[in-house]
């Protein structure tokens, strides 16, 4: 809003230094710091509210070091990073832009699914929250809308990189000077990085683009729901989810503006997205809210998301990586959220199999997610197949070590731009 304004200002009165409000790069910095004001000061105060209306996590005792003294913490925090990211972008993002809509939109539309689960465990002590059947059809839907919206917006088109060689060697990328809807993704660690989902149906001749469209809203709705689930999966230790957001966020906030920037488009090699570069101000709006409620949610913390912020940041970096045509990189950049995933689905499976084959059902690790595998004394009366490390490692050890591994997946989701 501010950012129309301000346009609309300076060119009937030529206001100086309004100028500004057209480098995306000025008012990614502007919405970093806004978006970390906002979440630290105004923090503080839905904290103190929280607090203050007795809006706390209830807390299963599982054995874990420390598990107990978070009883009673404020939740529903996620409320927290969602006015952090919306108000920078309200204020300084192109609003006619279609790609900036649909990130606002997915916000929104995450956030309530969020906070209903979280009033219902907390207002209504049911400890289930939302039914499962019920997060499934708000993240379905919200693949829809998305898989719709590429379909049927002229103004989500790609210019599909076009190399020029000379003896077998890419001498200079041009690309076409009309802009064409399509299905085409980035795919990492080939030749020819562009993948389309058309190709899959490639017999059906003219039919192929239409079904290419059906599959690739078929991989939105997939996508969407397994990232958001990590992510809310991932929120188990104090910072781990909100810090390994940040580093996702940060990453999808390059991916997104080389994307949308022809000349850096074209030095990678890949396809250009017009008006993919207007993301970077969300990007910054979300990295703002990140860091800014770490401050309140790093060890010990002071406040927990909830499944207000988890379901959030995972419905955020779901439909980001799918708009911006890299959601194959989804497995390298989220790795720490997919490893959540299957650690929860290898440990239930094989304990099902295990029972059924002996009677006796047996686990993998020590305690899922992940996270609390390493939080779980080893030897312990758990049979376990993996009981390293024997000693329970300190919470924060655990968290900045995932977060280690976090910041090397994004240097190789990033690297592999060039790595073919």
């Amino acid at each position: 809003m501010l950012y129309h304004l301000l346009q609309f200002l300076s060119n009937i009165f030529d206001i100086p230094g309004g100028g500004l409000f057209n480098f995306i790069s000025f008012r990614t910095g502007l919405a970093f710091i806004l978006a970390l004001l906002t979440s630290t000061i105004f923090g503080r105060r839905i904290i103190d509210y929280l607090q203050k209306k007795q809006i706390g996590e209830t807390i299963r005792d599982l054995g874990l070091e420390g598990q107990m003294s978070k009883k009673g913490t404020p939740t529903m925090g996620g409320i927290i990073i969602i006015l952090a990211i919306l108000v920078p972008t309200l204020l300084l993002a192109n609003l006619t832009n279609t790609y900036v809509l649909l990130m606002i939109i997915t916000t929104i539309w995450m956030g309530i699914i969020g906070l209903t689960d979280d009033y219902i465990k907390v207002f209504l002590k049911n400890k289930d929250g939302l039914k499962g059947k019920f997060k499934v059809v708000g993240q379905v839907g919200l693949g829809l809308i998305v898989g719709i919206t590429m379909y049927l917006s002229p103004s989500m088109v790609i210019r599909e990189n076009i190399e020029v060689k000379v003896k077998s060697r890419v001498t200079n990328v041009h690309y076409s000077k009309i802009n064409i809807k399509s299905t085409q993704t980035t795919i990492p660690f080939v030749k020819n990085n562009n993948f389309d989902y058309a190709d899959v149906f490639d017999t059906l001749g003219e039919k192929a683009q239409d079904y290419g469209w059906v599959l690739f809203g078929l991989m939105t709705i997939f996508i969407v729901t397994a990232v958001s689930n990590g992510a809310n999966l991932t929120d188990g230790l104090d910072g781990l989810a909100t810090g390994s957001s940040a580093i996702m966020g940060i990453t999808l906030g390059i991916l997104a503006y080389v994307s949308g920037n022809i000349n850096y488009a074209g030095y990678l090699n890949i396809m250009y997205l017009p008006g993919t570069g207007e993301l970077l101000v969300f990007a910054g709006a979300f990295m703002g809210a990140t860091i800014g409620f770490l401050w309140y949610n790093a060890f010990p913390a002071q406040v927990f998301m909830g499944d207000t912020g988890s379901l959030t940041l995972g419905g955020i970096i779901a439909v980001f990586a799918i708009i911006i045509r890299k959601e194959l990189l989804i497995p390298i950049l989220c790795g720490v959220f997919l490893i959540e995933n299957l650690s929860v689905i290898l440990q239930v499976g094989f304990f099902k199999f295990t029972k059924k084959r002996t009677g006796v059902g047996q686990r993998i690790f020590k305690m899922t997610p992940l996270h609390h595998h390493y939080q779980k004394q080893g030897n312990a009366g758990i049979q376990a197949i993996f009981q390293r490390p024997i000693q329970a490692l300190p919470e924060s050890k655990i968290v900045v070590r995932f977060w280690i591994v976090g910041i090397i997946l994004a240097a190789i989701t990033i690297i592999t731009l060039k790595i073919r």
